[in-house]
């Protein structure tokens, strides 16, 4: 890569091959930023890279649920100025927890857990060390109250949203932004993959615009009419009140699936 066109800022972006991650590629990289793109689909990212400008783009193939792909993302990006970390990748399943696939459920808790915590440790200390730096993080709707039929997701989503809240005023001081996004229904491959049906859902790049408008003015944001017509809608109830409207929502979006 020419240093004469190598981008002064770079973002990692993990999750990139489709879906919300794709969305914030194309977003960042209209704004001239250096794109780290990871996913496991090395063919996608290559289309991806190709799209955005190959001179703008990092490729890594790599599959997170692997314990030593954090120690590979650190190896390739060492020399670049990381300056924002999105940790988009991450999948769902849904249906009955004891019904499900054990070593589905683990490795969803490996990708969207330790996965991220792994990735957060990584570029946290680098950014503060520089003074400088964002990150992104994925809760969810489903965060915020127990879920039926996805609760083993939902947690994992909770979990993230209680780490961006703790991670923003540790790492404030230091010039690092953190944000939780609280994305509801979006279109993706997401859905087909947790065995889902949705009705109505959104467009990726709602999440990535209005989250990288968020950066640093909030510690969560609910990004599009959808999730602000759902979080106003289940606003009123107590947690219990929550779940069981929540659960009868998963219901219906599970509704033929065997074991749902």
């Amino acid at each position: 890569m020419n240093s004469l066109s190598k981008p002064a800022r770079w973002a990692v972006i993990t999750g990139a091959s489709d879906g919300i991650g794709r969305a914030f590629a194309v977003e960042l990289a209209a704004r001239n930023w250096g794109c780290v793109l990871v996913a496991r689909r090395g063919d996608m990212l290559e289309a991806l890279a190709d799209e955005l400008g190959a001179n703008r783009c990092l490729i890594l193939p790599l599959d997170l649920a692997d314990p030593g792909a954090t120690d590979l993302l650190a190896h390739a990006t060492a020399d670049l100025p990381v300056e924002l970390l999105v940790a988009a990748a991450g999948f769902g399943t849904s249906g009955p927890l004891a019904g499900a696939a054990r070593e589905d459920e683990l490795t969803m808790i490996d990708v969207n857990c330790r996965a991220v915590t792994a990735q957060v440790h990584l570029f946290a200390g680098r950014m503060a060390a520089q003074g400088r730096g964002g990150i992104i993080l994925f809760s969810s709707l489903v965060a915020f109250q127990g879920v039926p039929r996805s609760a083993n997701y939902a947690a994992t989503k909770a979990y993230i949203q209680t780490l961006a809240e703790g991670l923003r005023p540790e790492l404030k001081p230091y010039g690092v932004n953190v944000l939780s996004v609280a994305p509801g229904p979006i279109a993706s491959g997401f859905a087909a993959r947790a065995g889902l049906t949705m009705g109505m859902s959104q467009t990726p790049d709602v999440v990535a615009k209005a989250a990288l408008a968020a950066l640093g003015k909030t510690t969560t944001v609910k990004p599009g009419w959808l999730a602000k017509l759902l979080i106003t809608s289940l606003g009123f109830l107590p947690r219990w009140g929550r779940t069981l409207v929540v659960g009868q929502i998963m219901a219906g979006m599970t509704k033929g699936k065997a074991g749902a």
